[in-house]
C-alpha cells in the first residue's frame, strides 16, 4: 500500500512541477516573442501577478484533470501505450480550456497569434509532462517484469490446464505481474498443482480465500466441460475488488464482455474490467454533489413542510433510518422521511403494499409521490449513494434475492442510487418476486451505464414526482 501511495505520490509532483515549468515558459514565450509582434517593440521579461496566478491555478487544474480522467488510479498496472494516448487526451481537452478562459479574450493583431499561443502551450504542456510520465510508468514497468512488484493470484481449478497456465506464466522472462499463492478447487479431483502451490479451498469459499491473502487476481482456469460452473463462480467473485481473468476459448469470447490483456505469453482475457470510463465515474460524482446540494438549498422550505406534516400525522421520529447494503456490501444508514408508524417491523423485516395499514395518510402520498426520499440527498453528498443507481435493499431480503437469483451480487459493483431503473419501472416491490423481477432492469443500467442514461432516468423520475403516480 505504501509503495501505491509513494508511486502516486510521484505522478502527482511530475504533473504539478511539470504543468508549473510549462507555465513559466509559456509565459516567458509570450512575453519575449509574441508581445513584440502584437506592440511592435521588445519587451521585458516581467514576472507579474498574472504570471503568479497562473503558476499558483493552472496546476492545480492539470492535477484535477487528471484525476478525473484516472491518471492516479491502478498506478502499479499502467502502460505506456495507455500513459501515451491518455496524455494526449488530456493535454489536448486541458489546453483547450485554457485557451478559451484566459487567451482567447487577448487584443491581437491576427488570428496567427492565437494560434501560436494554442500551438506552444500544447507542445510545451506535453513535451514536459509526458516525458516525466512516461520515465515514472516505464520504471513500474519494469519492476513488474522484472517481479519486484506483483500482484496476489489465485487459479480457479487444478487440473491440466490450470497447470500448464501456471507453468507458462512462471516460465515467461517478462513476468505480466501475476505472483500466485495457490489455488482454489472446481471439482475434487483437481490436484495437478497440488505439488507446486498450496490449496487454497474450494470455488465457493473464494470470498474468504480473497479477504485473507489479498488477492488482487483470479484466473479462472477451467475446462470447457465445467462451464456449468462459470456463472456461480463469477457471482462469487463479483463484490471482491479481484480482477478476473479467463483463459480464453471460444465460449468465453462470447459469454460477456471482455479485454485483452496480454499479447505475448499467455493469453488472458478480463472479464469488464471497466464499468463505465473512469472520467464518467468521476463527472458522474460531481454532478451527484452539485445537484444534492442545490437540491438540499432550494428544496429546504419543502422540507421543512414535510417534516411537520410527517410529525403532525402520526406519533413518532420525523426520519426514519434503517441499515441497508451499499457498494461493495457496506452497509450504511439510508435516510427517509418516516411513511409508516413507528415500530413498523415489530415482528421482523416486512414489505409494505399499496394497501397496507402500517402506512400514515401522508405517507401513502408521500410514498406515491417519492417525496419520502428526499433526505436521501444528504446521503449522496455523504458518498453513501448516487442520484441514480439500484435501490439499495436491507441484508435480510438480499440473502431471500440471492436463493432465487444469486446474480443479486453484480448490483454491489456501484453505488446504489435514490432512483433506478427498476425504481421507474416497479416503485416499491411488495413481496421477493417483484424484487427479482426489478433485478433484471437494474443489471441492465449497470451494463449499459452512462451519464446519457442517468439523465434519462432523472428524467423520467421528475415525470413521476409531478405526476404523482409512483407505485
Amino acid at each position: 500500500m505504501n509503495s501505491k501511495r509513494a508511486l502516486v505520490a510521484q505522478y502527482v509532483i511530475a504533473d504539478v512541477a511539470g504543468a508549473a515549468l510549462a507555465w513559466t515558459l509559456f509565459f516567458a514565450y509570450r512575453k519575449l516573442y509574441l508581445e513584440p509582434i502584437k506592440i511592435g517593440s521588445p519587451v521585458p521579461l516581467e514576472w507579474d501577478a498574472n504570471y503568479l496566478r497562473g503558476l499558483a491555478l493552472v496546476p492545480l487544474f492539470w492535477f484535477g484533470l487528471y484525476t478525473i480522467v484516472g491518471g492516479y488510479r491502478d498506478v502499479q498496472r499502467r502502460y505506456r501505450t495507455k500513459e501515451l494516448g491518455q496524455t494526449l487526451l488530456v493535454t489536448t481537452i486541458g489546453v483547450l480550456v485554457i485557451f478559451f478562459v484566459l487567451l482567447l479574450d487577448d487584443q491581437v493583431p491576427s488570428a496567427r497569434y492565437h494560434v501560436r499561443s494554442f500551438i506552444a502551450l500544447f507542445l510545451l504542456h506535453f513535451g514536459i509532462t509526458f516525458p516525466l510520465r512516461f520515465m515514472i510508468t516505464s520504471a513500474t514497468v519494469r519492476k513488474v517484469h522484472k517481479r519486484i512488484i506483483g500482484f496476489n493470484t489465485v487459479l480457479v481449478g487444478g487440473n491440466e490446464r490450470a497447470l500448464a497456465t501456471h507453468q507458462e506464466i512462471e516460465s515467461m522472462r517478462k513476468s505480466p505481474g501475476n505472483r500466485f499463492i495457490g489455488f482454489v478447487n472446481v471439482n475434487g479431483g483437481d490436484q495437478q498443482l497440488a505439488g507446486l502451490l498450496p490449496r487454497l479451498g474450494k470455488w465457493h469459499e473464494l470470498r474468504q480465500v480473497i479477504a485473507q491473502h489479498d488477492v488482487e487476481e483470479v484466473i479462472l482456469a477451467v475446462d470447457s466441460t465445467e462451464h456449468e460452473h462459470m456463472s456461480r463462480i463469477m457471482n462469487e467473485l463479483e463484490g471482491t475488488g479481484a480482477r478476473i481473468k479467463v483463459i480464453p476459448d471460444m465460449y468465453d469470447i462470447l459469454s460477456g464482455s471482455v479485454k485483452m490483456t496480454s499479447i505475448f505469453g499467455t493469453p488472458l482475457i478480463e472479464v469488464n474490467p471497466e464499468i463505465m470510463p473512469a472520467w464518467q465515474f468521476s463527472l458522474k460524482r460531481v454532478f451527484d454533489i452539485i445537484a444534492s446540494s442545490i437540491a438540499l438549498l432550494l428544496l429546504s422550505p419543502m422540507l421543512l413542510v414535510i417534516a411537520m406534516g410527517v410529525r403532525w400525522s402520526s406519533p413518532g421520529p420525523i426520519l426514519f433510518r434503517q441499515e441497508r447494503i451499499g457498494k461493495h456490501g457496506k452497509p450504511f444508514r439510508i435516510l427517509k422521511f418516516r411513511s409508516m408508524v413507528s415500530d413498523a417491523e415489530r415482528d421482523g423485516p416486512q414489505l409494505s403494499s399499496t394497501t397496507d395499514p402500517r402506512i400514515t395518510p401522508i405517507g401513502r402520498w408521500l410514498r406515491r409521490t417519492r417525496m419520502d426520499e428526499l433526505p436521501q440527498f444528504w446521503n449522496v453528498l455523504k458518498g453513501e449513494m448516487s442520484l441514480v443507481g439500484p435501490r439499495p435493499e436491507r441484508q435480510h431480503f438480499i440473502n431471500a434475492i440471492m436463493e432465487v437469483a444469486p446474480h443479486y451480487r453484480h448490483l454491489h459493483k456501484v453505488r446504489p442510487g435514490i432512483t433506478s431503473w427498476g425504481q421507474v419501472k416497479f416503485g416499491y416491490a411488495e413481496n421477493v418476486q417483484q424484487m427479482v423481477r426489478r433485478l433484471k432492469y437494474d443489471i441492465l443500467y449497470i451494463e449499459n451505464m452512462s451519464l446519457a442514461v442517468d439523465l434519462k432516468i432523472l428524467a423520467y423520475t421528475v415525470l413521476i414526482v409531478l405526476k404523482g403516480d409512483g407505485k
